[in-house]
């Protein structure tokens, strides 16, 4: 397993993070199957963490059914095909597998519909615009339409998370059960940061998304434009 500097947070929970980084290397293969994990002592000091710390990600890990722990023996990777993990939806990672998403949020606006996003009972949307890290490399950008009349107060940049899917889960009281992705290439928005992916070709790789929620509404729709040098688009099926 690569090592990462996992200190430079955002509102995760570090146990959380940390077993979301270890979710996203077994997807990816980098952690294999059957694989035995190194001691927890050394493995947490590698990583820079507690020891009890690593003990709750590796108890988040084995409760998804992704680790065995066996007394005496070690923790061994296990793959599942139900990924129950917090970025489960989170299709973005490194060219070379794995990588911690984290994010920053850039602007919240709440605006009225377009020809293209009608979605929403009453026409009005979160327009939350963020950029992408994996692991500290930047890798994308993303602007998301939430209908509005799923929030009773209004949307304060500062109270995002990482995991917006998280947010929404914990705060608005919903969650993603579905999405439909399509993929294809895009010029970069004219929002993008001017320092953000410095030197990247003026076409990207491009995502739309269509979210539902729990009881079958449409409660979100999102665009993701990602730097192909460093990131790729990859979803798995067993």
């Amino acid at each position: 397993m690569k090592e990462v500097d996992i200190h430079k947070r955002g509102k995760l929970p570090l146990h959380l993070e940390t077993s979301e980084m270890l979710a996203r290397e077994i997807k990816a293969g980098i952690l294999l199957d059957g694989e035995r994990l190194e001691p927890e002592r050394q493995m947490a000091k590698r990583l820079g963490i507690a020891v009890g710390t690593l003990r709750k990600s590796l108890a988040v890990l084995e409760s998804n059914g992704m680790l065995e722990r066996i007394q005496g023996s070690g923790n061994y990777i296990r793959h599942v095909d139900d990924d129950k993990t917090i970025y489960g939806f989170f299709r973005l990672e490194l060219t070379q597998g794995g990588g911690l998403p984290k994010a920053t949020t850039l602007a919240v606006d709440k605006v009225a519909g377009t020809d293209e996003i009608n979605f929403a009972e009453n026409d009005t949307y979160y327009r939350i615009r963020r950029s992408r890290f994996l692991n500290d490399t930047e890798a994308a950008l993303e602007e998301i339409w939430l209908d509005a009349s799923l929030v009773e107060k209004p949307i304060k940049q500062s109270e995002l998370s990482d995991s917006l899917y998280q947010y929404y889960k914990e705060v608005l009281g919903f969650w993603i059960a579905r999405v439909e992705d399509s993929v294809s290439v895009s010029s970069v928005p004219e929002w993008k940061p001017a320092t953000f992916c410095a030197n990247a070709p003026d076409t990207f790789g491009f995502v739309t998304r269509y979210s539902w929620d729990q009881l079958g509404r449409q409660v979100e729709y999102s665009k993701t434009w990602f730097d192909t040098r460093t990131t790729r688009y990859v979803a798995r099926w067993k």
